[in-house]
């Protein structure tokens, strides 16, 4: 069972940073496909960026250029490092691992969420 554990969200005004972080059972970092989403209300989920088991990144046109994730396998936590924040970023954003190496399968596991606020 993959535990995950966001923390790091909050309110930021328009052009500020945030990272967010997310604590994860052991070897989840080592041997999971992880990723961040993202919900805004009355919106669908959206997936913000992935880190595939051998480091390879991908994100949503949305946030590309402007968010960065990153994990750290010997502290099995995962990152997003987030700048440049417009008032549409504000949603909560959850933390998510998929089955192994299989990013197709990113959700499967969720953190509960921290919220991000951007004010404009």
């Amino acid at each position: 069972q993959v535990h995950l554990v966001e923390s790091g969200g909050g309110s930021v005004q328009a052009g500020g940073s945030l990272r967010l972080s997310c604590a994860a059972s052991e070897y989840t970092a080592r041997s999971y496909c992880m990723g961040w989403f993202r919900q805004a209300p009355g919106k669908e989920r959206e997936r913000v960026a992935v880190i595939d088991i051998d480091g390879s990144t991908h994100y949503a046109d949305s946030v590309k250029g402007r968010f960065t994730i990153s994990k750290d396998i010997a502290k099995n936590t995962l990152y997003l490092q987030m700048d440049s924040l417009k008032s549409e970023d504000t949603a909560m954003y959850y933390c998510a691992a998929g089955r192994g190496g299989q990013c197709h399968t990113l959700g499967l596991y969720m953190g509960q969420g921290t919220q991000v606020t951007v004010s404009s």
